[in-house]
């Protein structure tokens, strides 16, 4: 009997431990002794679940830091965020806010993530939802979006101790709008290099003079995966997450355009990394590309809405829907927390301005010619050819087109961009369509 009495007491004592750490009400501040906690935490309560390290589809390199967990916990007036970390080095990271929409950032140096594809979550008190991912070189990023302004009341972490790894903890409690303007911004280190970025910006909207000699003459395309790294784009009902699906796509697409032997084929990214969007359209033209495509997965609130559409370059949308996902396409940088508001006006009117007619007009001419070719194998959105102000256009000097293979809102579009089968008759449907664009071009005496 004593040692009935003694069990139950131990697993009370465990509970009690169990629901404090993952409410996050018992963690100390800095210098402050970590509680023994007996147990695991896998069973949290409230839907603050800690995703288990070996639920994660990738394997953790030797030696290398990683987050593994991620949970949230609603003080009444803060609101606790925790990562949770593997690895045998300190944590080297900073964080900072930005503003319109209200965020807090986590950079992070050499540090993986190894969550389950779905581990981010909506937020609950002030975080009103999280992300995460590869940002660019050796930093990875965790954005935080808040429900209106915060301030990071503490900032800490805690050293591995009671059978738990290292774990970083921010404590975010509301404010006000005055406040956090003055406290947000780039780290100083960050906004020299970006001043340095934007200078470079404006110098590379003007055409160049000479432009370099071609690979034996062949035309230059360069094709963009939309989104990747910390801004997964949509995702269908099964979870995939457009960033793999449209990467999967030109990956194929540029194997078969580069097959054919005409084309010098080059990618703004090979792998889930974040680029920029105009970034992008610097890959373009430092390439002196020819043909820009950039590739992309829609969505949409009604599920029976199917098929694909190519969009070009316009100054007003062609229809709300056209409009509405011109903006939520534009917001990917904000999204991988970048500060859209660095931009000077002069290189936004340049990048907007500069936009020639008669690249506009050899754009639609591609756009006609994939929706001529496509049409013979997918369902089309009608009409298939549309309109909208997407930055990834804006290039003055490169035709460019934007591709919405389909919506993962509808199951019978998710099938198809996720077969490899149609996936690879579709590229080739892609590679058609570009020579018989730069044929025409050809026979009319073009470049």
């Amino acid at each position: 009997m004593r040692i009935k009495g003694l069990r139950k007491t131990l697993f009370g004592v465990g509970l009690l431990a169990i629901l404090a750490a993952g409410l996050g009400i018992f963690a100390p501040a800095p210098g402050q002794a970590e509680p023994v906690v007996i147990g695991a935490l896998q069973d949290a309560p409230d839907g603050m679940e800690l995703p288990s390290a070996s639920s994660s589809p990738s394997a953790l390199q030797p030696g290398a830091n990683a987050v593994v967990g991620i949970r949230l916990g609603d003080q009444g007036e803060q609101t606790r965020f925790v990562l949770e970390m593997s690895g045998p080095d300190a944590a080297a990271y900073q964080v900072f806010t930005l503003a319109d929409p209200y965020r807090v950032v986590i950079d992070l140096t050499g540090t993986s993530f190894r969550l389950p594809t779905d581990a981010a979550q909506a937020g609950r008190g002030v975080i009103s939802r999280y992300r995460f991912g590869h940002f660019q070189g050796n930093t990875s990023r965790v954005v935080i979006d808040t429900s209106g302004p915060v301030a990071v009341a503490r900032n800490f972490v805690l050293e591995p101790q009671g059978g738990f790894g290292r774990r970083i903890v921010l404590d975010l409690a509301p404010s006000d709008r005055g406040t956090f303007l003055r406290n947000a911004g780039w780290p100083k280190e960050d906004q020299a290099a970006r001043e340095s970025q934007s200078k470079a910006d404006s110098v590379a909207v003007t055409v160049p003079a000479n432009p370099t000699s071609r690979d034996a003459g062949k035309k230059i395309v360069v094709i963009d995966p939309g989104h990747g790294g910390v801004d997964p784009g949509t995702h269908g009902q099964s979870g995939v997450n457009e960033k793999d699906v449209v990467l999967a796509f030109s990956k194929e697409f540029a194997k078969q355009l580069k097959g054919t032997g005409r084309y010098e084929v080059h990618l703004t990214r090979s792998s889930d990394v974040f680029i920029p969007l105009r970034e992008r359209i610097s890959i373009a033209r430092r390439h002196k590309a020819d043909l820009f495509i950039s590739i992309h997965a829609d969505s949409i609130a009604k599920s029976n809405v199917r098929g694909m559409s190519i969009y070009t370059l316009s100054e007003t949308a062609s229809d709300k829907e056209a409009e509405a996902l011109a903006r939520k396409e534009n917001l990917s940088d904000a999204i991988a927390g970048i500060d859209l508001q660095g931009e000077s006006a002069e290189v936004t009117g340049i990048l907007i301005d500069l936009a020639q007619r008669e690249t506009k007009n050899y754009s639609s001419r591609f756009a006609r010619t994939i929706v001529d070719h496509a049409n013979q194998n997918t369902r089309m959105l009608d009409p298939a050819h549309r309109f909208a102000g997407f930055v990834v256009l804006k290039a003055p000097d490169v035709p460019s087109v934007l591709v919405e293979l389909g919506f993962l809102t509808n199951r019978d579009d998710e099938r198809q961009l996720t077969s490899p089968a149609w996936r690879t008759r579709m590229a080739g449907t892609f590679v058609r369509a570009v020579d018989r664009y730069f044929g025409d071009r050809l026979a009319e005496g073009g470049n």
